[in-house]
């Protein structure tokens, strides 16, 4: 990937993997759904299937509109990012 790109190519090949990540989170959710019956084993891989897309779609929406996507604590508790030692710059 040597090409050079502006501003706005950047975003839409974002937005792009957002909207990708999205619907492929669906569709494992979906199969994840239709398997929970039949082979609990195949859907629970469904399942974390779906939430590595979910998270990578947070990701690209928090690049895309930087503090209008929720951060979720976790297990870790605390108050989302700055509990990871992240903080918010303004």
């Amino acid at each position: 990937m040597s090409d050079v790109v502006d501003a706005d190519e950047l975003l839409r090949r974002i937005r792009r993997g957002r909207d990708l990540a999205t619907e492929e989170e669906r569709v494992w959710l979906e199969r994840a759904q239709s398997l929970t019956a039949t082979d609990p084993e195949r859907a629970r891989e469904a399942t974390e299937r779906a939430l590595t897309y979910q998270v990578v779609a947070g990701v690209l929406a928090e690049i895309v509109a930087p503090g209008s996507h929720v951060v979720d604590a976790g297990a870790g508790g605390g108050t989302g990012a700055e509990a990871g030692g992240a903080r918010r710059v303004t």
